[in-house]
């Protein structure tokens, strides 16, 4: 068993702290701006963006391994970011170009890099998950000691198919690390309106599934807990269930108002918990960098973000004979 830093070893590695900053920072500027190009009318469709939840996929993406593979539904572009994808292909398909993840006929909620085996980007509430499931159940097979990690979100919870996959897993004892992205409302509805047991991590037990709530605006924490739960995964101990308590600042998608929540609620969040202030704050108080140190890895990211949407801006849209590949039936 490999021993796992403890939370003041992590806030001393400044490596990996900034690391998760610049990585954080990227998906933080990055979803900010495919807002303003969806006011624009240069994104289509649906877009769900990751503002205020980057220490969850980061926190969960340095803590695996290089042949981990992680599956999700829609709000991808902060898993694709953290895996290292190329913000310039994830720009291009949320503007629907060739050159984009899945050339430009997936938009926001289909990303996919099989190459950093990142399945996806699922648009159907919980869709990922028994898939995740059948992941997980291929390295076993094939004793492959991988886990397969597996997003899903607090509406999702109560769909019927995951609980379908729970008693698979635990069954077969297959590595899969379900992480429940609690982000409080949903669609719009409020946890405690919408589940008889608020406490999400707890959905497993009746499956023999263990289950524990970790802090998801605070990437010591989640670094920290995946760390632990993959390295019991690995040592043959089957399926675990994480729920990370996190909050996204904007609504559940770009045509959602949010008017199911107080404005003073989201700017409590925004003052006192979010997770790059925190990491930033932590950075410098504790000399492991200094204030010019973060305004350089800001400008390069920003820069790194100007140059992802040119490069969209300027590619070409899919053909019409696109129209008609990698589809089942003609």
């Amino acid at each position: 068993m490999v021993k796992v830093q403890t939370k003041q070893e992590i806030l001393n590695n400044k490596t990996l702290l900034l690391d998760a900053y610049e990585k954080m920072l990227l998906i933080r500027r990055f979803e900010e701006k495919a807002g303003q190009l969806y006011g624009m009318g240069q994104i289509g469709g649906f877009c769900h963006l990751y503002i205020g939840q980057e220490a969850v996929a980061v926190g969960v993406q340095l803590a695996l391994e290089e042949k981990d593979s992680v599956i999700t539904s829609y709000r991808d572009h902060g898993q694709m970011l953290a895996i290292g994808s190329d913000p310039k292909v994830v720009m291009a398909e949320l503007l629907g170009k060739q050159t984009g993840c899945s050339k430009g006929k997936g938009g926001s909620m289909h990303m996919f890099d099989l190459e950093r085996r990142f399945y996806g980007g699922h648009g159907i509430v919980a869709a990922q998950v028994p898939i995740g499931t059948g992941i997980a159940f291929a390295y076993k097979y094939r004793k492959q000691n991988n886990v397969c990690v597996t997003y899903f979100g607090d509406g999702a919870v109560n769909q019927g198919q995951v609980y379908e996959s729970f008693n698979m897993a635990k069954l077969w004892n297959l590595p899969v690390l379900y992480i429940v992205e609690n982000n409080k409302y949903a669609m719009g509805t409020s946890v405690e309106r919408s589940s008889g047991e608020v406490e999400l991590y707890k959905r497993g037990i009746s499956f023999g599934i263990e289950g524990k709530k970790i802090d998801g605006m605070n990437f010591e924490s989640v670094y920290h807990g995946i760390k632990e739960a993959v390295d019991q995964i690995k040592s043959g101990r089957g399926p675990l269930l994480i729920e990370v308590e996190t909050y996204r600042y904007r609504g559940h998608s770009m045509s959602d108002p949010a008017k199911y929540r107080a404005k003073e609620e989201v700017e409590k969040y925004k003052s006192e918990r979010d997770p790059i202030d925190a990491i930033e704050k932590h950075l410098i108080s504790s000399k492991l960098a200094t204030k010019p140190d973060l305004e350089a890895i800001e400008k390069r990211i920003v820069d790194q973000v100007k140059e992802a949407v040119a490069f969209a801006q300027n590619s070409s849209e899919p053909s019409e004979e696109e129209l008609y590949k990698d589809i089942y039936v003609v």
